[in-house]
């Protein structure tokens, strides 16, 4: 394992003790040695479970360079900024009876969104403490079972072996957010807890591409530790998409991951990227191009359908239905490299 650099110096961050498992508890997924106590404890990192919002116009908070991941169902779109995550990791919300977990980690830089219905029961998230290749384990508060954010897996507990139901999240920074989405709303400040929102908690970890606080297993060099990139997994099949392949405006990519036929648009100056199916629930294989200055819309396939960011058809004969997402989310690099080895990059 590589320890690369631990200042020790941040209050959150203290030299990890190894997790030792009690006696009679279940087993693990991954390596039991490889799980860390990140210093704070259960719950030591609160969850937010009953969110509030701001109109766009009402946010003060924010700077334009700051990230924001948003969730839409129907006609609602929220926003959750980082700002926020960093202190919290977890949002546990319900949007048009839609229950569902906004689940970040600021070590890996990676957010999902994960199904708050576990075998028909209806539960929430919490911040398990725990860390495994410096990666955050949520447990569920119904089973108190241990899940891999980046695994995408339930990897100890009654769950075990579970997959979580998989949402579909867009990062971007706020600058791009509320030129796209003015009229969503922005989760507040006002947590109910006291904490130094707009201050980064972990110091040059977001920049400094050789620190770490916790062991990974394995360390990647193709790429900068820190860059922000996006992948796709299918099948325990992975492949990273770069922000590099977006410099040159919108641009659309199809491709293949794991056998599924995947489309990725992107553009780095608004700073997204994002994937789908390129197969319609109907059995149809689509092909698309990008659709530049039409604000959300940013794809038009051949069938003469617009879709937006999150997959939803805006014009054509396809109105209203939406893509079909992937398992596809932005972390850095490191945290793709060390949890999937065998990752294909995509050029």
């Amino acid at each position: 394992m590589n320890i690369i650099k631990n200042t020790g110096f941040y209050f959150l961050l203290l030299i990890p003790l190894l997790f030792s498992c009690q006696e009679g508890e279940s087993e693990w997924l991954v390596p039991r040695d490889e799980v860390f106590d990140g210093g704070p404890g259960k719950d030591g990192i609160p969850a937010i479970d009953d969110p509030k919002f701001l109109d766009v116009s009402a946010v003060s908070f924010l700077d334009d360079t700051d990230l924001i991941v948003g969730f839409k169902s129907g006609d609602e779109i929220k926003g959750y900024p980082h700002d926020i995550l960093d202190w919290h990791e977890i949002v546990n919300d319900k949007t048009n009876n839609i229950a569902y977990s906004v689940v970040y980690c600021p070590l890996t830089g990676s957010a999902t969104g994960w199904d708050r219905v576990i075998n028909g029961k209806e539960t929430t998230f919490g911040v398990s403490g725990l860390l495994y290749n410096t990666n955050i384990i949520p447990y569920d508060r119904e089973t108190d079972s241990n899940w891999s954010q980046m695994e995408l897996k339930c990897i100890n507990g009654r769950l075990s072996g579970s997959d979580p139901g998989n949402y579909q999240l867009i990062e971007t920074t706020w600058k791009t957010w509320k030129e796209l989405f003015p009229d969503s709303k922005v989760m507040s400040a006002n947590t109910g807890f006291n904490r130094r929102y707009g201050q980064y908690p972990y110091g040059s970890y977001r920049s400094d591409n050789d620190l770490f606080f916790f062991p990974i297993s394995n360390r990647d060099e193709r790429l900068p530790a820190k860059d922000r990139v996006y992948g796709i997994v299918v099948n325990d099949k992975s492949k990273a998409f770069p922000f590099v392949n977006f410099l040159s405006g919108l641009r659309v990519i199809e491709d293949e991951v794991g056998g599924l036929p995947v489309v990725v648009v992107g553009e780095a100056e608004r700073n997204f990227v994002v994937g789908f199916e390129r197969m319609t629930e109907d059995g149809s294989m689509l092909s698309f191009s990008p659709l530049s200055g039409e604000g959300t819309n940013v794809m038009m396939d051949n069938e003469g359908n617009t879709w937006d960011l999150f997959g939803y058809a805006t014009s054509g004969p396809r109105t209203g239905e939406r893509l079909r997402i992937v398992r596809g989310f932005i972390a850095y690099w490191f945290a793709w490299g060390t949890f999937f080895p065998d990752i294909e990059i995509k050029n």
